[in-house]
């Protein structure tokens, strides 16, 4: 896998991004090339009316375009027929938007014959790529044999979590719930040996819940010298799903492991970043506020903002503010409780303003006044922090940093009101705070945006 942004990507995924741009690059030449002749004066035509660069800004759009449909991320798509469909998507939206340059600024196209040749080309190319790499991906010299060291719920999980991602390349080839009789570190060391000398393995996964003991620690330095990549199950669940369980997950490790890097100097540049996002957005939004606070006005009697405790960094306590959605004395009966599916608390204008993020641009004054930041984990109650606390190991780890209006775990996971769904937040909010840096806070970013777009995860 690669790390891009302190994220990990497998490296097929890099394979098909460049291929694709490739695609798209080598069509469009192909077409410049068949209009204008090929070379004129001694150079290519790609050199005439800044060919080069409108060819690159149209293979940026299509790459930044397959990415928002999701189209590097083959885990997305269950069925393949809907992976195709949004394939097709992409040169139906490049389509669109070189007709809409055509018709605003010609001088901009290579010449319509041009682009529509290579529209052509790109598309079918485009096609004949993903079977391609769909078929090349399946082969077994491009898999990795994995042996997965473990019994029980864990170990059971990360095999059907890894033959279920075919898109990682590791194939379990063989784990340890297969063999029979009792089950110690004599016979673990032997069931291990056997699969590595049969199947030959080149990754094993350490996923124990108890090592203390079981752990075959002889076979497995003995593998490791011999070229076997020896992994523990919570770097490798790190490295593939963005979070940090915290189930297994002990003091030792978050001790030693690399991450977790809070310098004055990182931290400053950080507030001065949210500083300047809060104050970029809060001007980009400014005209449409007029009719946001018209229109709750007009939707339901009661205040304009909502004001609400919430806990921050170090566990202190703020006041976060949002535009009401609620109606008044929502939680009058109920006392501090999630918002539900449908929620009969919620304004009509409510409903709009939740799905659209509006809600919470007056958070934008917590960033600049320094309660929260730009990104980082969302902000809960006191009530409900004291609750989760106990419920959940760790949980008090995610106020190390300021909370955030957007987040790892916003992007990644569902909207979610019960302990699960916060514990399964916290394991993002964690991959955050361990990998914390600039570069993930713009992929956050940009990936907020799609999720606003798209309308995923808000309520």
């Amino acid at each position: 896998m690669i790390r891009l942004f302190n994220v990990y990507y497998p490296i097929r995924t890099l394979v098909l991004l460049v291929g694709e741009a490739l695609i798209v690059w080598a069509s469009f030449v192909a077409a410049t090339v068949m209009q204008y002749g090929g070379w004129q004066e001694g150079s290519l035509v790609l050199n005439f009316e800044y060919g080069y660069y409108k060819i690159l800004t149209v293979t940026a759009i299509v790459v930044v375009a397959s990415y928002w449909f999701d189209l590097y991320d083959p885990a997305q798509f269950e069925e393949r027929g809907e992976l195709y469909f949004r394939l097709l998507l992409v040169p139906g939206l490049l389509a669109l938007l070189l007709a809409g340059i055509g018709y605003l600024q010609p001088k901009l196209m290579l010449g319509n014959n041009a682009y529509l040749t290579g529209l052509l080309i790109f598309t079918v190319c485009l096609f004949g790529w993903r079977a391609l790499y769909h078929w090349m991906v399946q082969q077994d010299y491009f898999q990795d044999s994995v042996y997965v060291l473990g019994i029980g719920d864990r170990a059971q999980r990360l095999v059907q979590g890894l033959r279920r991602r075919s898109d990682l390349g590791m194939r379990v080839v063989s784990w340890t719930g297969e063999m029979e009789g009792p089950v110690n570190r004599e016979s673990l060391g032997a069931h291990l040996l056997e699969a590595v000398r049969r199947e030959k393995i080149h990754h094993v996964i350490v996923a124990l819940a108890d090592s203390r003991g079981n752990l075959p620690v002889k076979e497995l330095l003995h593998l490791r010298l011999q070229g076997v990549k020896i992994e523990e199950a919570t770097s490798l669940n790190e490295r593939i799903s963005g979070k940090i369980e915290v189930e297994h997950l002990y003091p030792s490790w978050l001790i030693y492991a690399e991450g977790f890097r809070f310098s004055p100097a990182f931290m400053l540049l950080r507030r001065v970043f949210s500083w300047s996002a809060a104050l970029l957005l809060l001007l980009l939004v400014l005209p449409v506020l007029p009719f946001v606070i018209l229109a709750i006005k007009l939707d339901s009697r009661g205040d304009l903002f909502y004001k609400q405790k919430r806990v921050g960094r170090g566990g202190l306590v703020f006041h976060c503010y949002k535009f009401r959605t609620m109606r008044p004395n929502a939680e009058a009966d109920t006392g501090p409780t999630w918002a539900g599916d449908d929620d009969p608390r919620i304004t009509r204008i409510g409903k709009f303003l939740r799905k659209s993020r509006l809600d919470e641009v007056p958070q934008l004054w917590n960033v600049m006044r320094g309660d929260m930041a730009f990104v980082g984990p969302r902000p809960e109650r006191p009530e409900f922090v004291e609750w989760l606390t106990k419920e959940i190991p760790y949980y008090p780890v995610r106020h190390v940093v300021r909370p955030g209006i957007t987040g790892w775990a916003q992007v990644r996971y569902r909207y979610g009101n019960t302990v699960e769904d916060s514990k399964e937040k916290l394991q993002y909010d964690l991959f955050y705070i361990k990998n914390i840096s600039l570069g993930l806070d713009f992929l956050i970013i940009f990936q907020t945006v799609k999720t606003v777009l798209f309308g995923r995860g808000a309520r």
